[in-house]
């Protein structure tokens, strides 16, 4: 496993990092799921990440409880606020009570003394940036967050956040979280460039654009079991898969084939040529999963193959 720095920081992750969303505490049992950490921990991933709205807390506890087995110096533990966790008007968003509330809910939920890295789920146009990046920087002053990001953000909500956090002398975001792969590249022409101009790292979701890139649903079926099955995805799934798709997918399957390589592990490594993206985000139903996707960390495409999959995703 090889490690980047996240954003302007001294902050070292792995390239590849192990997700929580619709898999701990909803598809996958706890069991299973420990296991599939465990793994993945043996395998060098340092990078752990999940949102108090994935199942309501369960995402988080269930990571929390199984990376209790190392020392807490040895990894790197994400969260997120945003999303309702209640009715109430103020149980949402990025207020700073809905953050302070969330950010102590969270550390209780996963026995945890501090986050290592706090994002802002999505922008919230309710709330002043200020206010929420204040709140933070109080958070990171108690010790109770490390460091802070943001997630699916503009690029001009990016630079906002940078020109308020240095006019107030406040913590800076090192770190976007946007969906990145190779059916979904809107990040290259904004976002990188100006999170590159401010110290500021990817770590991507959605890497094999939720199942498409490993080829199991090219012919319009889902497994029992695989992510494709779920309602939500499945419905992405749909939208993504047509005709085209299906003959870039061809094409792909056969540069990783040249390679000796899968198509999963060419889709990564794709994502990992870019020096903005810190690490990519993988999930995993169970710990065969997780050894697959960690070994595209030791792929290195050369400018040929870089330039061929190029053309196959402008056809």
């Amino acid at each position: 496993m090889r490690y980047r720095r996240l954003g302007r920081s001294g902050l070292k992750v792995s390239e590849i990092s192990l997700g929580s969303w619709l898999t701990f505490g909803k598809t996958v049992d706890e069991k299973v799921a420990s296991e599939t950490i465990h793994k993945a921990y043996e395998l060098g991933i340092n990078f752990f990440d999940s949102a108090n709205v994935y199942e309501r807390g369960e995402g988080e506890r269930i990571l929390a409880k199984s990376l209790k087995d190392y020392r807490r110096e040895s990894y790197v533990i994400t969260t997120k606020a945003f999303w309702p966790m209640g009715d109430g008007p103020n149980d949402r968003g990025l207020s700073r009570k809905h953050i302070v509330e969330q950010v102590n809910a969270s550390l209780k939920r996963m026995d945890l003394d501090y986050i290592d890295v706090f994002y802002c789920h999505r922008y919230d146009h309710d709330t002043p940036v200020d206010e929420t990046l204040r709140a933070i920087d109080d958070l990171v002053r108690q010790g109770k967050i490390l460091y802070a990001g943001v997630s699916e953000w503009s690029a001009a909500q990016i630079q906002e956040a940078v020109s308020i956090a240095d006019k107030y002398l406040m913590d800076r975001i090192i770190v976007n979280q946007p969906q990145y792969n190779m059916f979904h590249r809107d990040i290259e022409d904004e976002i990188i460039p100006v999170s590159e101009k401010n110290g500021i790292s990817q770590v991507v979701f959605s890497p094999l654009a939720q199942g498409v890139l490993t080829g199991k649903y090219k012919g319009g079926q889902f497994p029992t079991g695989s992510r494709g099955a779920n309602e939500q995805v499945n419905t992405w799934v749909k939208q993504i898969i047509n005709d085209i798709v299906l003959t870039k997918l061809d094409r792909l399957e056969e540069i990783a084939g040249e390679l000796e390589i899968t198509l999963p592990e060419l889709a990564l490594a794709w994502i990992l040529r870019q020096p903005n993206v810190a690490s990519t985000l993988v999930g995993a139903s169970n710990p065969e999963q997780i050894e697959a996707n960690a070994r595209a960390a030791d792929v290195v495409l050369s400018f040929e193959t870089i330039e061929k999959i190029e053309t196959v995703l402008t056809i």
